[in-house]
C-alpha cells in the first residue's frame, strides 16, 4: 500500500485488488462455470502478473479464470493473511455464529475490515442463484477455494489443520451468508 499511496493517494483499497476483480466480472466471471476452481492458463496468469506488478492494465484479457486465478495468489501471498493472524482463534470459535463472526471483522483493523468486506462483497456477487446455476460455485464452494486465502492455521499438527479447515470454510460461510457489505460499494 506504501507505493500505492504514491500513485493512488486516495484509494482506500488495494488498486490490484479492485483491478482484478473488475476483470473477473467484466470478462464474465460471474457466468463462468467453475470459476475459482477452474485455473486461468499458467502463462497467462504470469504475464498478467508481471503487467500488475508495473501498475499497469492489460488490454487483451479474454478468460476470467486468468484474473481469478491471479486474485488468488494475491491473496495467498499477502505478507500477513487478510485477516490478521491475531484474529484467527476468535474465527474458527465463531464459525458457527453469525453476530459473534460479524463482531470479529468489525473489530479487525481499519484497511484489513475494508479489504475483507471488499472481498466477501465480491463473492457475494457469484453466490446469487442466478449465477450459482451457471457456475456450480454455491456459498460452500466458494468457502472452500476461498478460506485458505483469508485465513492461515499456524498449526503443523495436521490433525489441527484438517479441523480448523473445516472452521475457516464455516467461517468464511458464514461472512458470505450474513455480512452486510453495502456500504463498500463505491470504495475504491
Amino acid at each position: 500500500m506504501e507505493r500505492q499511496s504514491e500513485l493512488f493517494p486516495d484509494r482506500k483499497l488495494p488498486w490490484v485488488q479492485v483491478q482484478l476483480s473488475q476483470y473477473v466480472l467484466g470478462l464474465g466471471g460471474a457466468q463462468t462455470e467453475g470459476i475459482f476452481r477452474v485455473p486461468g492458463d499458467i502463462d497467462e496468469v504470469n504475464a498478467l502478473k508481471l503487467q500488475v506488478d508495473q501498475w499497469r492494465i492489460p488490454e487483451n484479457l479474454s478468460d476470467p479464470n486468468v484474473p481469478a486465478s491471479l486474485m488468488k495468489l494475491w491473496y495467498r501471498e499477502l505478507e500477513e493473511p487478510l485477516i490478521p493472524m491475531d484474529f484467527y482463534k476468535q474465527c474458527i470459535t465463531n464459525c458457527d455464529d453469525p453476530v459473534a463472526a460479524i463482531a470479529v471483522v468489525q473489530s479487525l483493523p481499519e484497511l484489513n475490515k475494508l479489504v475483507l468486506c471488499y472481498f466477501i462483497n465480491f463473492l457475494q456477487v457469484f453466490a446469487q442463484p442466478t449465477n450459482v446455476a451457471v457456475t456450480k460455485m454455491d456459498v460452500n464452494n466458494l468457502a472452500m477455494v476461498m478460506a485458505p486465502n483469508c485465513l492461515r492455521c499456524q498449526s503443523d499438527d495436521p490433525r489441527i489443520i484438517f479441523e480448523n479447515t473445516r472452521k475457516e470454510m464455516a467461517f468464511l460461510r458464514m461472512l458470505i451468508v450474513h455480512l452486510d457489505t453495502c456500504f463498500i460499494e463505491g470504495i475504491v
